[in-house]
């Protein structure tokens, strides 16, 4: 199987802007919701890249990346 980086595909050299309506959906969904820490290892340069879009959308970065997560794997469930 050929590997694929989601970084590559042409879709993400185009600006993201995220949805309020679903960060805030994400936010109340899980606030009250039982959470497990987990660890992810991000070199600087992305978490950078994270902190920066999420100042500009006015939520913490820990914040958009949940937001990535629970996007992605709606799009998954779809397209299956």
């Amino acid at each position: 199987m050929k590997k694929s980086y989601a970084k590559s595909l042409k879709e993400y050299d185009q600006e993201y802007n995220l949805d309020a309506k679903k960060i805030l959906t994400a936010m109340k969904r899980y606030k009250d919701s039982p959470k497990k820490p987990t660890s992810v290892a991000l070199d600087e340069k992305t978490i950078q890249e994270l902190k920066a879009i999420a100042e500009t959308q006015g939520i913490p970065y820990q914040v958009l990346i949940r937001v990535f997560i629970l996007d992605g794997l709606e799009r998954l469930k779809k397209a299956a």
